[in-house]
């Protein structure tokens, strides 16, 4: 397979991988290749030209590395999302600062991967950000709900408990999960979703995730 290759069966996840090392690229590709419902359509090695084959492919989903020659790619997010509004973004990186986490998600980017996880994490990023769902490293993840909201904070009287809730939400947690995580039911989640729905004004998880990013809760 070429490393351009615009003919992807019209059901496939297409991707652009963008990644400033070769030998990373290769073992990315092949990865992603060999799932059934991926397929790779291009690569860049720089932000340029990653902006470029967005633009050409508009693929589904954009893996892209944050370190790359000309800088730091988490600036380039919002630029990309506007040239291509239908493409999902997914950040790998090796550093596990959440801050960057916290900015890359502000920017837009749908899922953010460290590249020492395990291969599957990639592949279901991928999946999540294809269905537009926001995937996040879960030790990332798991930080970014401890930790308190940016200084403007929301306008809402949202609780404490409501705050994490709404994180973990927009973080892309199902309410299973975050009653899991939460150690409360289901139905306290959802107690809580509801009140959270009603206090914002938000009803769609689209919305929430909008609400907890307008207000640096993620």
């Amino acid at each position: 397979m070429s490393a351009e290759d615009p003919a992807a069966p019209e059901s496939a996840i297409t991707i652009v991988l963008a990644d400033d090392h070769r030998v990373v690229r290769a073992g990315l590709r092949m990865l992603l290749d060999a799932e059934p419902d991926m397929q790779v359509v291009s690569e860049a090695g720089d932000i340029s030209l990653t902006e470029r084959r967005v633009v050409a492919y508009h693929p589904r989903v954009l893996v892209l590395d944050v370190n790359m020659p000309e800088g730091s790619s988490i600036a380039a997010i919002p630029r990309i999302l506007k040239s291509a509004p239908s493409t999902r973004i997914v950040v790998l990186t090796m550093q596990t600062d959440s801050q960057l986490a916290r900015d890359a998600l502000r920017a837009g980017a749908t899922g953010f991967v460290l590249k020492e996880a395990a291969e599957d994490e990639l592949i279901q990023a991928v999946r999540y950000a294809a269905q537009g769902r926001t995937y996040l490293n879960p030790e990332l993840g798991a930080r970014l709900a401890a930790e308190g909201p940016g200084a403007a904070g929301p306008p809402d009287d949202l609780s404490a408990r409501e705050l994490e809730v709404l994180r973990l939400i927009a973080l892309g947690h199902t309410n299973s999960e975050i009653a899991g995580q939460l150690f409360l039911s289901v139905r306290t989640v959802e107690s809580h979703r509801a009140h959270i729905q009603q206090k914002t004004q938000r009803g769609s998880r689209a919305e929430l995730v909008a609400y907890a990013r307008e207000h640096d809760l993620v």
